[in-house]
C-alpha cells in the first residue's frame, strides 16, 4: 500500500503557482506565502540596520583613536570589524527593500533604534570592552530576531544568522585582545 505522504505532490499545482506568481507582481518577492507582517519584519530590520550603523560608527572611531605600544594590531581589527558591519548594515538595507520597506538611515533616532550603545571609550582597553560589549548585544539580539523570522520568513533568519554568526567572530577577536592588553598599559 503507497505511503500518503509520498503521493503528495511537492509543490501545489504547477499551473496554479504561476497564476500567484503573476498576481501582485509590483510587491517583487514578497507573494502570497509569505505570511509574516512586512511591516513588523521592516522595523526589526531597520532596528538590526541601526545597531550595525552604530556600530560601524564605534569601530571607526575606536580605529582613528587607538593609540599607544599596543594600537596598531587593535587599529586593524577595529577597521576590519567596521567594514564587516558596514557589509551587514549594506545586507539589511537591501532585504527591507526586498520586503517592501524602506531602509532607515537618517541619524535622527539612530541611538533609539539600535541596540547596541554608542559609548566611546577613553582608553584601548575601554574600547575593546566597549565593542566586545556591544558585540555580545548583537548576538543575543539577533538569536531573537532569527527566531522570531524562523516561522515565515527563512531568507531573513538565514541572513540573520550569517550576521550573527560574524558577530560572535568578532566577540571571540576582541576576548582575545583583551587578553593580550596588560591592563596597566591601556
Amino acid at each position: 500500500m503507497p505511503n500518503a505522504k509520498a503521493d503528495t505532490p511537492f509543490v501545489t499545482d504547477v499551473k496554479k503557482l504561476r497564476a500567484r506568481a503573476r498576481q501582485h507582481i509590483e510587491n517583487g518577492a514578497v507573494t502570497s506565502g509569505y505570511l509574516g507582517d512586512t511591516d513588523t519584519a521592516c522595523r526589526i530590520l531597520n532596528e538590526a540596520l541601526a545597531t550595525e550603523l552604530v556600530c560601524v560608527l564605534r569601530y571607526k572611531r575606536h580605529y582613528f583613536m587607538a593609540q599607544g605600544i599596543h594600537a596598531s594590531s587593535v587599529k586593524a581589527e577595529f577597521l576590519e570589524h567596521a567594514a564587516e558591519e558596514q557589509d551587514h548594515a549594506d545586507r539589511i538595507a537591501e532585504r527591507i527593500v526586498q520586503l517592501g520597506g524602506a531602509p532607515n538611515f537618517s541619524p535622527e533616532g539612530m541611538l533609539s533604534r539600535s541596540h547596541s550603545e554608542y559609548i566611546p571609550g577613553e582608553t584601548l582597553l575601554d574600547m575593546i570592552k566597549e565593542d566586545l560589549i556591544a558585540e555580545r548585544v548583537a548576538i543575543d539580539s539577533y538569536r531573537e530576531i532569527a527566531t522570531y523570522f524562523a516561522k515565515f520568513d527563512t531568507t531573513s533568519q538565514r541572513m540573520i544568522e550569517d550576521i550573527q554568526a560574524v558577530e560572535e567572530e568578532h566577540a571571540d577577536d576582541l576576548a582575545e585582545l583583551l587578553q593580550q592588553i596588560p591592563r596597566d598599559s591601556a
